[in-house]
C-alpha cells in the first residue's frame, strides 16, 4: 500500500535523436514561431480598424482574424469553432492516437523547450541527476540558477504574447519599455509567467497524467485500428542482454537497455503495454531503432502500429491498415456539416443589423388625437469600417408616423451610425387604429446607398389585453 503515496519520482528525460525527434523539433519551431510572431502581422481594415491580423478586442468588443470579425452577438461562430476544433481532435485521437499531446499541446512543447534549455546548462540525463542529487556547490547554484533564469524570460516572453493578442502589439511592447503598462496588463503578464514556470518547469508530465481530463476519457476514442505505439512482444521476449557474436535463437530482440524508458518524458516503460500516460510522442521508437542498429537487428521493435495488425503478425497473418471505419465516417461527417454551417453563416452574414425591443411601460398610449403610440428601442449594428446613413420605415402598418427622440434634428430617414459601430435611438411610432389584436408589422432599414437592407417583426399594440 506505500507505493500508491510514494514521493513523486523525478523524470530526467535522455536526450535521443531521430525521425520523430526531429518532426518534434519541427513542431515545436513551427507552433512557437505562430504564437510569438502572429500578434504583429498585419493586416489593412481601412482607417476605422484595427490593423493587427488576429486581435480580440475587449474594449470594442469583438474578435479579428484576418478578413473575418465577429461581433459578440455572433457567439454561434465562436461556438463553431470549438465543436470543431472538439471534433477535429476526437478524429485525429481515433485515427493516429495521442499524436496533439505528443506534438502540438502547449503543454507539450513548452515542457521540451524547459527541458532542452535544462540540457543545455545541465547536461544530459546522467548529469542533470548526479547535479540535482549532490551537494550544493558554486557550480551547482550557478548552472541552476542560470537554468531557472532563462526558464523566467521563456515564460515571461510566453505571458507577454498572450496578452498581445488582446492588445495593439507594436503599443503594448512600446508601452512596457516605456514603464506604461496597466496595472490589469501587468498582472495578467505576472500570472501567466508564473503558471508556464510552474507548468512547463516543475509539473511537466504531472499536467498530462493527473491534470488534463483528455488523457483520461482519451482511450474511450480508441479502438483496434487506431495507431498507437507498442511493443513487439512476440519479437522482444525473452528479453536478456545480449554480447556481440552470439546467436539470437534462444532470447528476443529485446536487450533490455531500458534507453526506451530512459527517454520517456513522462517516465513509462512502454514494453508493459499502452498506458494512460503514453503520450504518443515516439521517442522510444527512435531510441530503440538506434539500438537495434547497433546489434544489427531489424528496427521496429517499439514502433507506431495497430493493434489488430500486431496481432495479425503473432497469428501468421496479415491485417491492414484501416483509416476508414464508422467512427472517423461519423466524426468527418459532423466536421463537415459543421464546417459548412460556419462557412455559409461567414459567406453570407450581413454587414447590417437591426434589433428592436418594444418599451415595457407604458406599452402604448392613446394621443389627444385618437392615434395610437407605441414606443421603440433600435438598435442598428454597422459592421462596416465607413460612417453610414441609414433609412427607417415600416412595412404592414398604414398611416404610421416615427418619430425620433434625438439630442437635435434627426428623422427616420437620417439616422447614422459611425463606422464598426452600434448606434441607438429611441423611437415612436403613432398610427390611427382602431383598438384590436396587437398588429404584426416590420421594420425596414435601409444604407443610404441602397446596398444594405434588413428588417426586423414587431407588434403594435392598441389594446391592453
Amino acid at each position: 500500500m506505500l507505493q500508491y503515496f510514494a514521493k513523486q519520482q523525478k523524470v530526467y528525460p535522455k536526450r535521443v535523436w531521430g525521425k520523430y525527434r526531429k518532426l518534434k523539433w519541427v513542431a515545436m519551431i513551427v507552433t512557437l514561431g505562430i504564437y510569438y510572431l502572429v500578434p504583429f502581422i498585419r493586416w489593412d481594415r481601412g482607417p476605422n480598424a484595427p490593423d493587427q491580423a488576429v486581435l480580440i478586442d475587449l474594449n470594442g468588443p469583438r474578435a479579428y482574424w484576418f478578413w473575418i470579425e465577429i461581433w459578440p452577438q455572433e457567439v454561434y461562430i465562436l461556438t463553431g469553432i470549438l465543436i470543431l476544433a472538439a471534433i477535429g481532435l476526437f478524429f485525429v485521437t481515433s485515427m493516429f492516437g495521442r499524436v496533439w499531446c505528443g506534438y502540438l499541446c502547449p503543454q507539450t512543447v513548452w515542457t521540451d523547450l524547459f527541458v532542452w534549455v535544462e540540457r543545455i546548462v545541465q547536461g544530459d540525463r546522467n548529469a542533470r541527476k548526479k547535479l540535482q542529487e549532490g551537494p550544493w556547490t558554486f557550480t551547482k547554484i550557478r548552472k541552476i540558477a542560470l537554468t531557472h533564469f532563462i526558464w523566467l524570460v521563456i515564460a515571461w516572453a510566453t505571458a507577454g504574447s498572450f496578452v498581445l493578442y488582446f492588445n495593439d502589439a507594436p503599443t503594448l511592447v512600446r508601452s512596457f519599455f516605456e514603464f506604461d503598462v496597466s496595472p490589469t496588463v501587468l498582472w495578467f503578464i505576472i500570472g501567466l509567467t508564473a503558471s508556464t514556470y510552474l507548468m512547463a518547469g516543475f509539473a511537466r508530465e504531472q499536467v498530462c497524467t493527473y491534470m488534463c481530463p483528455y488523457a483520461r476519457f482519451q482511450s474511450a476514442m480508441f479502438d483496434k485500428d487506431t495507431l498507437i505505439i507498442g511493443y513487439d512482444q512476440k519479437r522482444g521476449e525473452p528479453r536478456g542482454k545480449h554480447k556481440k557474436g552470439t546467436s539470437w535463437d534462444d532470447r528476443g530482440d529485446c536487450i533490455d537497455c531500458t534507453l526506451c524508458v530512459q527517454v520517456c518524458p513522462t517516465g513509462i516503460d512502454i514494453r508493459d503495454g499502452l498506458q494512460m500516460e503514453c503520450i504518443a510522442c515516439g521517442l522510444c521508437v527512435d531510441a530503440c531503432n538506434g539500438v537495434m542498429d547497433q546489434v544489427e537487428r531489424p528496427r521496429g521493435l517499439i514502433r507506431y502500429d495497430t493493434a489488430n495488425h500486431m496481432q495479425a503478425e503473432v497469428k501468421g497473418g496479415e491485417e491492414r491498415f484501416r483509416f476508414i471505419r464508422p467512427r472517423t465516417i461519423y466524426y468527418s461527417a459532423i466536421i463537415a456539416i459543421v464546417g459548412s454551417i460556419m462557412l455559409y453563416a461567414l459567406i453570407f452574414r450581413s454587414p447590417l443589423e437591426l434589433h428592436v425591443l418594444h418599451d415595457r411601460n407604458p406599452v402604448f398610449v392613446q394621443l389627444s388625437s385618437g392615434e395610437i403610440r407605441n414606443g421603440y428601442t433600435i438598435k442598428i449594428l454597422n459592421k462596416t469600417h465607413q460612417f453610414q446613413t441609414y433609412d427607417l420605415t415600416l412595412d404592414g402598418l398604414d398611416n404610421a408616423q416615427i418619430n425620433v427622440r434625438a439630442a437635435g434634428d434627426v428623422s427616420a430617414s437620417d439616422l447614422s451610425v459611425p463606422a464598426d459601430s452600434v448606434g441607438s435611438y429611441h423611437i415612436f411610432v403613432s398610427a390611427d387604429v382602431p383598438p384590436a389584436e396587437p398588429r404584426k408589422f416590420n421594420f425596414v432599414l435601409r444604407s443610404r446607398d441602397g446596398d444594405m437592407e434588413d428588417e426586423y417583426k414587431a407588434k403594435f399594440i392598441t389594446r391592453r389585453d
